[in-house]
């Protein structure tokens, strides 16, 4: 490939249902290419935003679905499934075809735009499908790729628009596992770059907090044109950023000491509101659908960054209006036995918390119930004693067993009765549920009218929570 787009007609996607993928696949149909792809045949939150872009998905990895009548000009494949080993990719390069990983060729698509890049341990998803709404509602038809299943109030996580910004999450883990251990975002060259904050959520990937906050600033020095990097004044960790050479920081956040301040947030069930000063001076009260001071303060990152591009405050406060969430964030799939079901895809300890904390807040009097699925044995293992605090505003937890990744071949000496014991030295109710059917047992047992019940994980817990409700 000669790094640029313009070529392109056909292109296959190795894991074409991913999250990220899937956001690239609708854009490139939307610029005109033909895509294809393959998938394994587990369920996935994003089939339902394929299925409704016309694309469809080949069963499983076959050398044979990369054949030479319909020769792609590009195979996209992620470190998901074996990366560059995949039997699909190496069928690729044995006939000359050129491959790219998924963060590469997302790179790749951006170039020639304003780029907005989303980065941070936690928030991404949110924080830039937030800035997607409000610049689609202030008219300014920007390009995107939000790895999410949806977004409420908006759409298709994946849109190729005709303005001159392309909104991306920037994603720290590795480009490919298998091959390349670079940082996705390095590929991206932000004009904008939202830092929502900075953590340890990739043992696999970085053996310390410094490692990350290093790969952090490496992406920032390569920021061009505007050369903004909005951080996050309440999260300490993200203070490495704001002595890059070159760069134009804005902090915001509920500090004081932030130059956009998040003021007087107030919560009702359905409806979170609070107010935005900039240097000291009001702006306007806002208001979200979504629950949670953490969304908050993502709100206030995406109406910083919108305000660099040049949207009015007035379209600011439509567009956060009309944000009504991704999918797996927060999402209520339905009701049983009188209970509210609820599907989130938080899966470190900080996510975890802060989503219960939004939860109780909005429902202060309701018993809340969640059902954990760990993801990966590496990251239970590293966070083991932070997941076993993570779920004080719960009143009753369900311990699936850890989901492992595709690329995990150690279980490294850690299991979710080990979690489960350590959750229950802070927490009387505390149960080990194994797997979907003892969850269900548990919960038929414990839910009454009026229940918060939360389906939380990023494994297949996604199908549960369906489940559940349909059953």
């Amino acid at each position: 490939m000669d790094g640029t787009s313009e070529s392109i007609k056909r292109v296959y996607f190795v894991g074409i249902k991913g999250v990220a993928m899937t956001a690239l696949v609708i854009l490139c149909k939307e610029m005109g290419m033909e895509v294809s792809g393959s998938d394994v045949s587990v369920v996935f939150p994003t089939e339902e935003s394929l299925k409704k872009a016309g694309i469809a998905s080949l069963a499983e990895f076959s050398p044979s679905h990369i054949s030479q009548t319909q020769k792609p000009d590009l195979v996209i494949y992620t470190g998901a499934h074996n990366g560059k080993e995949n039997v699909e990719v190496k069928q690729a390069i044995s006939l000359g075809i050129p491959v790219m990983a998924h963060g590469e060729a997302l790179g790749m698509f951006m170039e020639g735009h304003t780029q907005v890049s989303v980065a941070g341990s936690h928030g991404k998803t949110t924080t830039s499908a937030m800035i997607a709404t409000i610049l689609s509602v202030s008219q300014k038809d920007p390009s995107y790729a939000i790895g999410c299943g949806e977004i409420r109030g908006l759409g298709s996580p994946g849109h190729f628009g005709k303005g001159e910004v392309f909104v991306a999450e920037a994603d720290e883990y590795m480009t490919d596992p298998c091959c390349d251990t670079r940082p996705r975002f390095m590929w991206q060259h932000p004009d904008i770059l939202v830092v929502t904050n900075v953590d340890y959520d990739h043992p696999d990937a970085y053996t310390s907090l410094a490692e990350v906050k290093k790969a952090f600033i490496e992406l920032q020095k390569q920021q061009v044109g505007k050369r903004i990097t909005i951080i996050n004044a309440d999260d300490k960790e993200s203070d490495v950023l704001l002595s890059t050479q070159g760069i134009t920081p804005i902090t915001y956040g509920i500090s004081k000491k932030a130059q956009l301040h998040i003021d007087n947030i107030q919560f009702q069930e359905g409806k979170t509101t609070f107010v935005l000063r900039l240097n000291g001076m009001e702006i306007d009260s806002f208001t979200l659908h979504i629950p949670g001071a953490h969304n908050v303060t993502n709100a206030a990152a995406a109406a910083y960054a919108c305000s660099t591009l040049n949207v009015s405050w007035n379209d600011i406060k439509k567009g956060l209006n009309q944000f009504g969430g991704t999918k797996r964030r927060f999402e209520t799939v339905g009701e049983k036995n009188g209970a509210t079901i609820i599907d989130d895809y938080a899966h470190h300890p900080k996510e975890i918390a802060v989503t219960l904390k939004g939860c109780r807040e909005w429902y202060p009097k309701k018993r809340i119930l969640v059902v954990f699925q760990p993801h990966t044995y590496s990251r239970t293992k590293s966070l083991l004693h932070e997941f076993a605090s993570s779920f004080s505003y719960a009143d009753t937890v369900v311990i699936g067993d850890i989901y492992a990744s595709a690329r995990e071949t150690k279980m490294y000496g850690v299991t979710s009765e080990i979690l489960v014991e350590e959750i229950s030295k802070v927490k009387s109710s505390v149960f080990y549920g194994k797997d979907y059917e003892h969850v269900k047992t548990i919960l038929d047992k414990t839910i009454q009218p009026g229940d918060i019940v939360i389906f939380m994980g990023a494994g297949d817990i996604y199908e549960w929570s369906r489940r559940y409700v349909k059953e």
